[in-house]
C-alpha cells in the first residue's frame, strides 16, 4: 500500500509544480515552434497579465523566444515550460513591438544568457518608457512599488532583414515599419512555413489602434505579409491560421476605417460626427468590441486629420 501512495504522489508532482503558473502549457504550432495562445481582454491581477500570444522556436543548438511577457513571473514561467521541452540554451529574445506585454520579461531572459533583439524603430520607446511600463505592471498586478525591473534598450536593434541560425532552423526577422506600434517586426521560421506576426494580426477580437499606432503603415505591413504566400501565421491575439483568416478582422477593418476617416476630414466633418457615422457593425461580433471601437475610430480620425495638414 505504501508503494501505491508513493507512486501516486510521484505522478502528482508535475501537476503540483504547476500550481500558480501564470501560463498554460504551450501548444506546438509547427515542427520547431511552440506558442502560448492567450485569452482576450485586458491584463488583470486575475490573469497575471496573460492575454496575448507568445512563442519560442527550437533549433539543434539554440532556442529563440518570441516576446518576453508581462513581467518577471511570466518570463520565469516561460523558461520553466521551455525547459520541459528542451535543454538547449535560450540565446535570443525577439520583441515584435514595444508594448509592455512584449518586453517586460526581457531582464529575466537577459540574465539567463539571451540577447534581446528588436526593430530599431521600437528602441526609443522601450528605453524612454520602460520605467513607466514597470509602474503600470506593478499597479495592474498589485505588486509592491519598485518590484518590477524596467526593461532597458535591446541588445541589438535591426533595420533590415536579419537571419538567426538556431542550428538546422533559421529564424528570419523582418522589420515592417510603424504599424500597431513604431518598429514592428515579424519572425519567419524556416523551414516550417510559420510566421510569428505579433500585433500586426488579430483574430477573434477587435484590434487596438493606439496613439502609438500608424494606420497607414499597418495596412502596408499587412500587404508585406502577403509575400509569405501560404505560410501559417501566429497573430498577436487569437488563433493561428493562414493570412486569409485575418483579412476581415485586420485588413478590411483598417482599410474601411481609414477610408471613412480620410473622406470625413476631406469633407470637413468634425470628429464626433465622423466617429458616429462609421459603421462598425460588421465587426461587432469580435471580442472587446465595446471597449475598443470608439477609441479606434477616434485615433484613426486624428491620424487622417494630421496627414491632411502635413
Amino acid at each position: 500500500m505504501l508503494r501505491v501512495y508513493i507512486t501516486l504522489f510521484a505522478l502528482l508532482i508535475p501537476t503540483l509544480s504547476m500550481a500558480g503558473d501564470p501560463l498554460p502549457a504551450p501548444r506546438q504550432v509547427s515542427d520547431h515552434a511552440w506558442a502560448w495562445i492567450g485569452p482576450y481582454g485586458p491584463p488583470t491581477r486575475e490573469n497575471g497579465g496573460f492575454r496575448m500570444n507568445l512563442g519560442f522556436v527550437v533549433g539543434q543548438s539554440a532556442v529563440a523566444v518570441i516576446d518576453s511577457g508581462y513581467g518577471g513571473a511570466m518570463a520565469e514561467a516561460m523558461l520553466a515550460h521551455i525547459r520541459r521541452i528542451t535543454d538547449r540554451p535560450v540565446r535570443h529574445v525577439i520583441n515584435t513591438n514595444s508594448q509592455p506585454h512584449r518586453i517586460m520579461g526581457n531582464p529575466i531572459f537577459r540574465r539567463a544568457g539571451a540577447e534581446v533583439i528588436a526593430a530599431a524603430g521600437a528602441v526609443p520607446r522601450i528605453a524612454a518608457e520602460g520605467p513607466a511600463f514597470a509602474a503600470t505592471v506593478e499597479g495592474v498586478l498589485g505588486l509592491e512599488a519598485g518590484s518590477v525591473e524596467p526593461p532597458r534598450a535591446p541588445d541589438r536593434a535591426i533595420e533590415t532583414e536579419t537571419v538567426l541560425d538556431l542550428g538546422g532552423v533559421r529564424l528570419i526577422l523582418v522589420p515592417v515599419g510603424d504599424a500597431h506600434t513604431r518598429g514592428s517586426l515579424v519572425a519567419r521560421v524556416d523551414p516550417d512555413g510559420l510566421v510569428f506576426a505579433g500585433d500586426l494580426l488579430y483574430a477573434g477580437r477587435l484590434l487596438s489602434i493606439l496613439s502609438e499606432s500608424r494606420v497607414q503603415g499597418w495596412i502596408q505591413a499587412f500587404g508585406l505579409l502577403r509575400e509569405f504566400g501560404d505560410a501559417q501565421f501566429v497573430p498577436g491575439h487569437g488563433e493561428p491560421g493562414p493570412l486569409s483568416a485575418f483579412e476581415h478582422s485586420t485588413y478590411e477593418y483598417l482599410t474601411a476605417l481609414k477610408r471613412h476617416m480620410d473622406q470625413a476630414v476631406e469633407e470637413g466633418i468634425d470628429l464626433q460626427d465622423a466617429i458616429g457615422s462609421f459603421d462598425q457593425s460588421g465587426w461587432k461580433g469580435l471580442a472587446d468590441f465595446e471597449a475598443l471601437a470608439g477609441r479606434n475610430a477616434h485615433q484613426a480620425y486624428l491620424q487622417s486629420e494630421a496627414a491632411a495638414f502635413e
